[in-house]
């Protein structure tokens, strides 16, 4: 001791009171405080000590004076303050009134047993000998410092208090026991599992609150489940690998001619696999309780990255391989949370995770399959992932499933997102789906259309083979049927869809020309009539009296004013252009048209639309259409300016386009010598040009300027006739008479040769954009 200490200064503080557990005694908690203090009277060394007193009061019974006894214990136990008499009356009553305890006088026998918990899982209780008592929790720490048997009875009664709510918040506070128990897995999970699942079971309780994932995360249980359920799952594989190598044994033996029966093996196999089968539902109890875990915490973004990072995806996909429902239903829940984010999502690409959800779909369990489906509609939205359901044959369970009301709507997403593809839309047809879409379809009455249902209709009709599913029977007069009496422009949509393809469904058509027609009139919706026009564009049908039906609707001068630029939106200005190149098949009409000022207009609209590929190819092929009958032939050579633009788009970066202006020009240079002879002199002008533009590449770094300017851009579509040909006359025109036309890209993704035939020579009209251009997003509108 310091030379100057002189005086030693001893402090009791009374705390608590409680009552004992088993025994009838009152328990007084107390802090002895010591110091040492200096010649000024001021601490220099102190130390503060817990303790607690047992005050028995054997002689309590039903009929002892309370009152009485309770001054009697405060005279006697200098620890408890007068203060506190009324305290102690009460705890005493609480003790006459209580039912004895089994536990009573057994206590020091009792603890030495280990009570082996029952079935343990997140969801049923625990049950053990003797009720848990929050007040005992000081000895429940206790026995988590002895052998792995205490170990087990001391966590099996904490987690009777966890399993409470009301005690989660005491327990917190018990950093001795949360310390003590987090010490107890981190050391022992690997020797007993049962003691493993407990413990954790315990932080599962409070990871079920948002406010205690601090203490949760403070103790790092959370990387502690990821290594239990790492090294658990790789045991699983070892189990089974032992029993497939006894199995393999066992088959072996009795293969062999010469062995006798031995039924002793026999038993050693059934021994194997009941042992097998008791370890497997004793491990999926613990990969419960910590996916569990681990899934109340990824409610922070920041811990489920860090779950991410040790591989937690892979290891939620190794557990689909079991056949527990319960764990099923778990790790789908926690996969679906997860696949929300990209990384994730294609982790679980890479890991065969579609493979291993099909043999789910479907399945008994409800809530599985629900997950399940909810899964694969979050994984559908990647491309790749949607060919891989295709491919390990779930198109046709789901397709089943569309008659199971509690999971049809996400199925029809499923199919939706699957229909999109145009690689896929053809394996509809090898199933049941597109009769039932339709019997929906005619169910639905007068009410309105699920946006799922009518979604995949609009995406299947695009198929030819589907379209003739869906016409078979009376399918396209209930569609015309309903579509004309609602207005509903996504069935027209449909419908519009299903009158593109040729063969046995364009002639049904006939019969709704004039309903279309009818339609098509300014006060109607402009969407309503873009569908209703843009099915009429389709119908390319041989000996249709196209000017009856145009006389008869007035649609002339409608469709000669939607030509002017902004005067609706392009997508009707377009198909506008496209009814009349398809009208124009008909000679007659071609003249009525030619007559009442339609081209001079599709001049105006080339000028000012001349940057869209689309508009270009279709005004063009009305053209063609125009120069293939006599009637129109003269009016668009000598009076427009047609063929000049014809010739400034013949050398066009698109494909398309260059096609239908050479089999343009190649009518006009037959009927016409002057013209003729300019096109012919462009087509050698524009080879002899690239052949200069060739020899002057090969000269190193001279930047001399070209002879001709060959931008493709358009920028001035107005030819005249003077200096087309060369003016020294050095070569002559007829040099370049049989040049052919030169290939290039495909427009807009369509196969050039479905338009063109080997000769180069147009064999129908040019094919839309219509149902996927670029800049138009696919219909999707479910939420």
């Amino acid at each position: 001791m310091q030379d100057d200490a002189r005086y030693l200064k001893r402090k009791v503080t009374a705390g608590s009171l409680d009552v004992h557990p088993t025994e009838k005694a009152l328990v007084v908690h107390y802090e002895v405080e010591a110091s040492i203090l200096g010649e000024d009277g001021g601490p220099m060394l102190g130390e503060r000590k817990e303790g607690q007193k047992i005050v028995r009061v054997k002689s309590l019974s039903p009929t002892t004076d309370v009152a009485a006894l309770a001054r009697k214990v405060v005279e006697e136990c200098k620890l408890i303050p007068m203060s506190r008499l009324p305290q102690v009356e009460q705890l005493l009553y609480y003790l006459q009134n209580r039912k004895s305890s089994p536990m009573d006088g057994k206590v020091e026998k009792k603890e030495k047993r280990a009570v082996k918990p029952k079935d343990l899982t997140p969801f049923e209780g625990m049950e053990l000998n003797e009720e848990a008592s929050i007040t005992r929790i000081e000895e429940y720490v206790e026995l988590l410092y002895e052998g792995i048997p205490e170990k087990i009875r001391g966590s099996a009664l904490i987690l009777q208090l966890a399993r409470n709510p009301d005690n989660l918040e005491e327990l917190l506070h018990n950093e001795a026991a949360l310390g003590a128990l987090a010490r107890v897995l981190r050391e022992d999970w690997k020797q007993s599992v049962d003691l493993a699942t407990i413990i954790i079971y315990i932080f599962f309780c409070f990871s079920s609150f948002s406010q205690f994932h601090a203490v949760v995360s403070h103790y790092k249980i959370g990387a502690l489940c990821m290594s239990v359920v790492e090294h658990e799952l790789k045991r699983y594989d070892v189990w089974r690998e032992e029993l497939r190598k006894k199995s393999k044994a066992y088959i072996l033996y009795f293969l062999l001619e010469s062995a006798p029966e031995n039924g002793s093996l026999r038993r050693d196999q059934d021994k194997a696999l009941r042992k097998y089968h008791g370890l497997l539902a004793k491990q999926e109890q613990l990969l419960r309780v910590s996916l569990y875990l681990l899934l109340n915490l990824a409610e922070d973004t920041r811990t489920e990255l860090k779950m991410r990072n040790k591989n937690i995806v892979g290891l939620l996909v190794r557990v689909l391989e079991r056949d527990d429902e319960e764990l099923l239903v778990l790790v789908v829940s926690f996969l679906k949370k997860l696949s929300i984010f990209l990384e994730n999502k294609n982790d679980m690409a890479e890991l065969d995770t579609v493979e291993r959800l099909a043999r789910l779909v479907p399945c008994e369990h409800e809530d599985l399959l629900n997950l399940t489906l909810r899964l694969l509609l979050n994984l559908s939205f990647d491309s790749g992932l949607r060919a891989k359901m295709v491919e390990v044959g779930l198109l046709p369970k789901l397709t089943s499933l569309l008659g199971d009301e509690s999971n049809r709507q996400v199925v029809m997403r499923i199919l939706y997102h699957v229909s999109m593809d145009d690689r896929f839309k053809g394996m509809f047809v090898y199933t049941d789906c597109i009769p039932q879409l339709m019997q929906m379809l005619y169910d639905h009455g007068g009410e309105e259309i699920e946006a799922e249902l009518i979604s995949i209709c609009i995406n299947l009709a695009a198929n030819k083979r589907n379209a003739q599913l869906m016409c078979e029977g009376n399918g396209l007069k209930m569609l015309m049927k309903r579509a004309l009496k609602t207005k509903d422009c996504l069935v027209m949509k449909m419908i519009r869809n299903i009158s593109q393809h040729d063969g046995p469904t364009k002639p049904l058509f006939i019969d709704y020309v004039g309903d279309l027609a009818a339609e098509i009139r300014t006060e109607e919706e402009e969407e309503w009539v873009l569908e209703c026009l843009g099915t009429l564009a389709n119908l390319t049908i041989p000996d249709l009296d196209w000017e009856l039906v145009l006389k008869e609707y007035n649609l002339v001068p409608f469709l000669k004013d939607k030509l002017k630029p902004g005067s609706a939106e392009d997508d009707l200005i377009l198909e506008v252009v496209i009814m009349i190149g398809t009208v124009s098949i008909d000679d007659a009409c071609a003249a009525m048209l030619a007559k009442s000022g339609i081209i001079p207009a599709l001049i105006e609209l080339l000028n000012a639309r001349q940057e869209d590929d689309e508009f270009v190819c279709q005004i063009v092929y009305v053209f063609y259409q125009m120069v293939f009958h006599q009637a129109t032939r003269d009016v668009i050579i000598k009076d427009t300016q047609a063929p000049a633009y014809l010739i400034d788009l013949m050398h066009d970066k698109n494909a398309e386009i260059r096609k239908v202006c050479d089999n343009t020009l190649d009518i006009v240079a037959e009927y016409d010598a002057e013209w003729g002879y300019k096109i012919q002199s462009e087509k050698f002008r524009f080879h002899n040009n690239q052949w200069l533009e060739m020899v002057e590449s090969r000269q190193v770094d001279e930047a001399e300027p070209y002879l001709y300017d060959n931008d493709n851009d358009r920028t001035d579509l107005f030819y005249s006739a003077d200096g087309i040909t060369p003016g020294d006359g050095s070569v002559s025109p007829d040099f370049f008479s049989d040049l052919q036309p030169q290939n290039g890209d495909s427009h807009h993704g369509v196969d050039v040769s479905d338009v063109f035939d080997q000769a180069g020579s147009l064999t129908g009209r040019p094919a839309t954009a219509y149902g996927f251009r670029p800049d138009e997003q696919p219909f999707y509108q479910y939420s």
